[in-house]
């Protein structure tokens, strides 16, 4: 079947979904909230008036173990608000007794390993994308942007306050969240909304409207409505000034170079230009405390992917950096300043109106001489319009060009891409189709035809059934050189279906049957590799989880390749292996102290050759100040010669200290054998005001054997948030 064809029926499935432009789901739960008579202080005692004439949101609902009844563990919500913030209180009861389970204090907790309660809120109640906040029941506070209907961006962070008081029965989550801090448009009187508590004890995950158990409780398809008494107050100046400075050194011991000293200032600039569009500018940024990439064994063929993490290209970072697939990025924003410094940058993000939302970005690198590359200017527009009931249509252009010269023994960078693209993406009123069509082009000097990428999936979601089928197609002259596209020249189909069993009794709450396959083709349809994955899944009442996995891997080089990627050698274009893979995972359940994962495969590799992997994860946590996690890895490579046999450690062990809900220390070490390297990072964070810290950060490279450092970092850093 033609790429062309598979398109069309793709798109022939989703008319259903274009159809269902049905009324909010949950329109009938209404919260009405009034405005406060008299100040509300942030202390998690509710002995204000204001919070005793406010509304009650209660009687929640059942999400996990499953979704058929009320919630046994019971929540009360209330809301109130003045002209400069929003307030929320959260009256979260015990269920089963004993102490409350938590990781730390550390803010943007894992979910799943703590008692929280989380709100999640959509301004434009366009039930795509809007602000979640929240907190353990330790205090650590959670929050992040949201986007594609339900996804969470912790990386988001902002000025607001919460305070979590614990008590005998319950404890209590009193915030007050700045309007500042948020994005909505003025005259909009009715708010998506909904409150999720998570209760590891009595093993309840609960929502105030309902959600199905198969989607998260962030799931804004299922949000219900914040009914204000008057339009919400716009404030009348939202601008915040956050400058930097910092100290550091660095050592190169390898080279032997004198030590580096570096002083530094910079800052950031946020301009609130309508309380739903915003305007960031940067000069000079560093992002010296921004956490180290976590190392892995790497035997992948092509380019690993890293996150960003970096605060500047994270709000409405979704606008960017979600257009296609993740293995389809046309705009990959830490391609930025890889190997040159960010001079400076500015972006404009939000929504226009409930149906429009735009981002702008133009970022300016220096030129540098470690690698000859001239300065370059990074631009995108990107523009995504609301239709039918929760799906939307983008488009992007990304420019890359060259800003001056740099001498380059001879040869120069190209000096312009630009990228082309326009996407549908499919989300029914109930969330049960989702979808997506992409198209995109690359323009590069001197290069025409197979420069485009066409790419198609589907999704039906039931609570028993899976349905998934995606398409694409990659011409081998296409060109992203400001996107992560790891492969290039093929055509891909990947299927997935899963059936979903629910027992009425014993331990087992759900068991699971998986297939999943993925082929791929050269751009003439003729089969270069595949996989497929035959899986059984336990999911037991105390949340943990049990898989056993059969995989079968067929592969026929299209480059040389090293299959131990230590350089011994590669095998040559058209080489064919065949092999089968045997794989068992555990998960244990997330109440207790100690945490395990474990996880064993088996099976054959490249040139007849065998691979053992042995993944685990151990955790402990002297709540609520100190979590410990270890992660390892071991491979073990058979092959014939040139290769032999080649085994691999990766051990990971980090500790995250709380003494308060200001003031963290991380340490973080890598030890990568296949790398011969070993990295310790630590970092020192004091968040002395809210968005405001002093960070201090070391860390160095060595060769563990025989030891050798080769080099060290320390960097000492003072942001301040300031707001006009």
């Amino acid at each position: 079947m033609s790429t062309g064809k598979l398109t069309l029926l793709l798109l022939c499935f989703c008319l259903p979904g274009l159809t269902a432009i049905a009324q909010k789901k949950n329109a009938a739960y209404q919260y009405h909230i009034k405005r406060a008579a008299a100040p509300i202080k942030i202390d998690g005692i509710v002995d204000e008036a204001d919070w005793q004439r406010a509304d009650s949101a209660a009687n929640f609902f059942l999400v996990l173990p499953m979704d058929t009844s009320f919630a046994k563990v019971k929540t009360t919500v209330k809301m109130t608000y003045d002209n400069d913030n929003l307030y929320v209180v959260a009256i979260c009861y015990g269920g089963l007794p004993g102490q409350n389970m938590v990781e730390s204090l550390k803010r943007d907790f894992n979910f799943g390993k703590n008692d929280n309660f989380l709100l999640f809120m959509d301004p434009f109640d366009a039930r795509t994308d809007g602000f979640s906040f929240g907190a353990n029941a330790a205090g650590a506070q959670w929050d992040g942007t949201m986007y594609e209907g339900g996804k969470v961006d912790l990386s988001w962070d902002n000025k607001w306050f919460s305070v979590v008081k614990n008590y005998s029965d319950r404890y209590v989550w009193e915030a007050a969240i700045p309007f500042k801090s948020i994005r909505y448009k003025k005259g909009i009187r009715e708010w998506g909304i909904n409150f999720s508590r998570n209760d590891l004890k009595s093993t309840e995950k609960s929502s105030w409207a309902p959600v199905p158990r198969q989607f998260p409780t962030a799931s804004l398809a299922y949000t219900g409505t914040l009914v204000w008494d008057e339009e919400p107050p716009v404030a009348s100046s939202n601008v915040s000034v956050i400058p930097y400075a910092l100290a550091g050194l660095t050592k190169d011991y390898q080279t032997k170079t004198p030590t580096n000293w570096r002083t530094d200032i910079g800052g950031d600039v946020k301009i609130g230009l309508t309380s739903a569009l915003n305007l960031d500018l940067t000069v000079n940024p560093d992002f010296s405390q921004v956490d180290v990439d976590q190392q892995v064994i790497n035997l992948n063929r092509y380019e690993l992917f890293f996150p960003e993490k970096r605060q500047f290209f994270l709000e409405n970072g979704d606008l960017f950096s979600n257009f296609g697939y993740s293995d389809i990025r046309p705009f990959f924003s830490r391609r930025i300043g890889l190997n040159a410094p960010i001079r400076f940058g500015t972006r404009l993000t939000g929504k226009i109106n409930k149906d429009w939302r735009v981002g702008v970005m133009d970022v300016q690198t220096g030129q540098t001489g470690i690698n000859n590359l001239p300065g370059q200017n990074f631009g995108v527009v990107t523009l995504q319009r609301r239709v039918f009931s929760r799906s939307n249509i983008g488009i992007m252009f990304i420019n890359k060009d060259a800003t001056g010269s740099a001498p380059s023994h001879g040869n120069t960078a190209p000096g312009y891409n630009r990228n082309l693209g326009v996407e549908y993406n499919l989300a029914s009123s109930n969330n049960l189709w989702t979808g997506k069509l992409l198209g995109l082009k690359s323009f590069s000097p001197g290069v025409t035809g197979h420069d485009y990428v066409q790419a198609a999936h589907l999704q039906y979601l039931s609570k028993y059934w899976t349905l998934y089928l995606q398409q694409q197609y990659v011409g081998s002259n296409y060109n992203a050189e400001v996107g992560y596209v790891p492969r290039r020249g093929y055509n891909k189909l990947s299927p997935l279906l899963l059936r979903n069993f629910f027992p009425k009794s014993g331990s087992v709450l759900i068991h699971s049957l998986q297939l999943t396959s993925t082929y791929f083709f050269d751009e003439h349809f003729k089969r270069t590799d595949n996989e497929s994955n035959l899986s059984y899944i336990i999911t037991f009442r105390n949340r943990s989880q049990l898989w056993f996995s059969g995989i079968d891997t067929y592969v026929k080089l299209l480059r040389p390749y090293d299959p131990t990627n230590i350089g011994k050698g590669n095998l040559p274009i058209g080489f064919e292996s065949h092999w089968n893979t045997a794989d068992v995972q555990y998960i244990s359940k997330p109440q207790s102290v100690f945490t395990y994962v474990a996880e064993a495969s088996y099976g054959g590799y490249y040139d007849d050759g065998t691979k053992l992997t042995l993944t685990g994860q151990l955790g402990y946590r002297f709540q609520p100040y100190v979590n410990i996690a270890v992660n390892a890895s071991y491979n073990d490579l058979r092959l014939p010669q040139p290769y032999g046999r080649n085994s691999f450690w990766l051990i990971g062990p980090r500790t995250d200290v709380t003494f308060t809900n200001n003031l963290y220390f991380t340490t973080f070490v890598q030890y990568n054998e296949q790398a011969r390297n070993m990295n310790i990072n630590t970092r020192l964070q004091w968040r002395y005001r809210p968005a405001s810290d002093v960070f201090i950060v070391y860390g160095d490279n060595s060769i563990p054997s025989p030891f050798m450092v080769k080099n060290r970092q320390l960097t000492v850093k003072w942001t301040y948030w300031w707001n006009i």
